[in-house]
């Protein structure tokens, strides 16, 4: 019925999915970005939590650079992996300084989920409606 026709649009969810999720990264990641060295390195003294005190600068633009092009880069489907392995990352981190700051699993659970959306790019990828697939088509034998 309606619903088994639904399994047909797959890589369109797919599309949808990145396309929201990017813009809502390029949206969180701009002050970020564009905050510059200062910016940076606040955010990249969080890492202190898991006693990494070099560097806060990089670290910050880091975290800065997978929202926000990240979030380009979801939202056009290219380098799409790649990217969730940073996003990934990023979110951990995230989830470690709402849970170090006391905000236990309630104030922690937006950048978890996001961690768990990113981890699971890594398998799916970006689907056929993807800059991926059309510069290095990957054949999937499942699909």
């Amino acid at each position: 019925m309606l619903l088994s026709r639904v399994t047909n649009f797959r890589n369109f969810g797919l599309l949808i999915l990145r396309t929201g999720i990017g813009i809502m990264f390029i949206y969180h990641g701009w002050p970020k970005i564009s905050g510059g060295p200062v910016k940076w390195e606040m955010l990249g003294k969080v890492m202190g939590i898991f006693s990494i005190t070099f560097a806060p600068m990089f670290w910050g633009f880091m975290a800065a650079f997978s929202e926000f092009f990240g979030g380009i880069l979801l939202a056009v489907g290219l380098f799409t992996r790649e990217m969730a392995v940073l996003m990934t990352i990023t979110m951990i981190v995230a989830a470690g300084m709402h849970l170090n700051k006391g905000d236990g699993l309630f104030g922690s659970a937006h950048a978890i989920e996001l961690a768990i959306l990113f981890f699971s790019f890594i398998f799916i990828g970006a689907g056929k409606y993807s800059l991926d697939e059309t510069i290095r088509p990957l054949k999937n034998k499942w699909e």
